[in-house]
């Protein structure tokens, strides 16, 4: 995940930089002697070369102060293969996002991961697959499955099953091959979600962070909202909040999650050409392998 989440954590670290690097030349500066030459100082601001938070004040519509900002400095823990690199004053890493819960649970890693599942009481593991440009990816994930207590997601590629490298494989042949499978061990090799992208937002002083979705798909992005800010794109779909799954929700219950969700906010979105293909043909979970 980036160091930045957001164009707004962006901007408040510059500031605090530029804050911290203008208080240290300050303090190391040699004193001026008396009749030596100095320069005039008249309207030059007295704190800093930057505005300070305060001056900042209601920057794109999300409002910032110092005690919001103080909240959140604490260093965010680094992934198993990640090195968090302090930024900015007192080694924080966001210093409006934090260390917020969503935008871990949302995070996209880029390397591989293995995965053991086991089978449950009807031999089944909770998937459903399908093939995509000769890759094999996870169309459906089954609530409370042994699938989904091991962190499989909607948009994984499978690489592996039980050692078999799956490329080019067809979804019957990945699903007959968890079929064949032991029932106590089931070794997938996994990349995280590669069709899918995260992107953090912040909600402005009315609580929304710029777009509008009809049927899980952005329609349309609102003019300097925080969602266009950060590069959100129309014409995709929206695949998870905050971590959280909403695909096969109707646009009510989404609406409810990004009403209920923090002020610093993450979704999953996937490219509407990826994501019709994907849940195409998509079968009730009564047939899941």
């Amino acid at each position: 995940m980036s160091l930045y989440p957001s164009l707004e954590d962006l901007k408040v670290d510059k500031v605090m930089r530029a804050q911290s690097q203008f208080a240290q030349s300050t303090s190391s500066a040699p004193a001026i002697t008396e009749g030596a030459y100095q320069p005039a100082t008249e309207g030059m601001p007295s704190s800093s070369l930057y505005p300070n938070l305060e001056e900042l004040g209601d920057y794109m519509g999300l409002r910032l102060n110092s005690d919001e900002v103080q909240r959140n400095l604490a260093l965010v823990p680094a992934a198993d293969n990640q090195v968090a690199v302090a930024s900015g004053v007192g080694g924080m890493v966001r210093p409006v996002t934090g260390a917020d819960v969503g935008i871990r649970r949302a995070e996209i890693r880029q390397g591989l991961r293995e995965v053991i599942l086991c089978k449950d009481q009807d031999s089944k593991v909770g998937l459903r697959l399908r093939d995509v440009d000769n890759g094999v990816f996870i169309q459906l994930v089954q609530a409370n499955s042994p699938a989904a207590l091991a962190g499989l997601r909607f948009g994984d590629q499978v690489l592996q099953i039980n050692g078999q490298n799956c490329a080019g494989w067809s979804a019957d042949k990945a699903h007959k091959a968890l079929k064949a499978a032991a029932e106590t061990r089931i070794e997938l090799v996994v990349r995280d979600r590669p069709f899918q992208r995260t992107i953090t937002m912040h909600k402005d002083s009315s609580g929304h962070v710029g777009f509008i979705f009809k049927s899980g798909r952005i329609t349309s992005l609102v003019k300097d909202g925080s969602a266009a800010r950060n590069g959100l794109l129309t014409d995709h779909y929206i695949c998870e909040i905050n971590g959280q799954n909403v695909i096969g929700l109707k646009d009510p219950q989404i609406k409810d999650i990004l009403t209920s969700s923090p002020s610093a906010m993450t979704i999953t979105v996937m490219p509407k050409i990826i994501y019709e293909h994907m849940i195409k043909s998509l079968i009730s979970h009564k047939n899941q392998f």
